[in-house]
């Protein structure tokens, strides 16, 4: 019998374990050839082997720096906006739609994603011109006598845009999630006495937040690595780490471009670190309700 079981466990390793090398070695080793030519020297059009902080040096006391903690504080405030949009979505789709009708919501979500978010993105620029739907819709109501300027070109697009391209992703996880919930767990919480809200607050939420956490991993990566949006949303002037790395491979400064997505997946890494390591939400929520 323990023959039997060895066997089928190497059959199981020896047919999971080369896909999943492959899947590591395309990610492992770009990231490492990446952070390999971050230390060249930049020569002329092409580069130097050796090692050198030249380029490191040169991004963190440059305005390159800047751009990082921006793209960090806009990935940090879009990511709970759209959680706030994404879990909602989820929860109806989960326990106020019938199950037959689940597929089609589904299906509805992902129909966005046919078309290039590159497209999408211009497609919220000619919406939110001065000559554009929404501008033309607030002068016909009254609501504004003039065309606003502030819908394109600002912050506020920016948020738009990327609570538009990055939204539906968090869905899927969070529905997931709640998809997994045993239902007599809900159900023996309304026998015990507890009010809906409260239900949600003790059972559901903290058994969905493994889906949340994946969700906004999800947004939150998305957002930091823009360059899209903020270029066609933001106007030229308004750059996020995707546009700096852009230009630096512009100028043909691969070393350069290779320290700040060395630094970008660091930040990421680290990030992710601290939240397994010291950010155990359901403990939080538990303490928070008293529990």
């Amino acid at each position: 019998m323990n023959k039997t079981v060895n066997r089928r466990d190497a059959g199981l390793v020896l047919l999971l374990g080369g896909p999943v090398l492959l899947c590591a070695l395309a990610i492992i080793v770009p990231l490492l050839l990446t952070l390999m030519i971050s230390f060249w020297e930049r020569k002329m059009l092409g580069m130097k082997p050796g090692f050198t902080l030249v380029s490191y040096q040169q991004f963190f006391e440059g305005a390159r720096f800047d751009v990082l903690l921006r793209s960090f504080w806009v990935a940090l405030t879009s990511t709970p906006l759209m959680l706030l949009i994404a879990y909602p979505v989820a929860y109806l789709i989960t326990f106020k739609i019938k199950p037959s009708q689940t597929r089609a919501f589904l299906f509805l979500l992902s129909v966005p994603f046919l078309v290039n978010y590159v497209i999408r993105a211009f497609a919220w620029a000619d919406l939110l011109g001065r000559q554009g739907a929404v501008n033309s819709f607030l002068q016909w109501t009254g609501i504004a006598d003039a065309p606003v300027d502030w819908l394109l070109f600002s912050d506020f697009a920016i948020y738009l845009g990327l609570v538009a391209a990055y939204m539906p992703f968090m869905v899927y996880p969070i529905w997931l999630s709640l998809a997994g919930i045993d239902r007599r767990l809900i159900e023996a919480s309304w026998m015990l006495g507890e009010v809906p809200l409260m239900t949600f607050l003790r059972v559901v939420l903290p058994l969905s937040l493994p889906g949340v956490c994946a969700a906004a991993i999800f947004g939150f990566v998305g957002a930091f690595g823009e360059v899209a949006i903020s270029q066609i949303l933001g106007g030229v002037g308004y750059q996020l780490m995707g546009n700096a790395i852009t230009s630096a491979l512009d100028v043909l400064h691969y070393p350069m471009a290779a320290a700040m997505s060395s630094v970008v997946v660091g930040c990421m890494l680290l990030l992710l670190l601290l939240w397994l390591r010291f950010f155990d939400l359901r403990l939080f929520l538990g303490k928070m309700l008293g529990r």
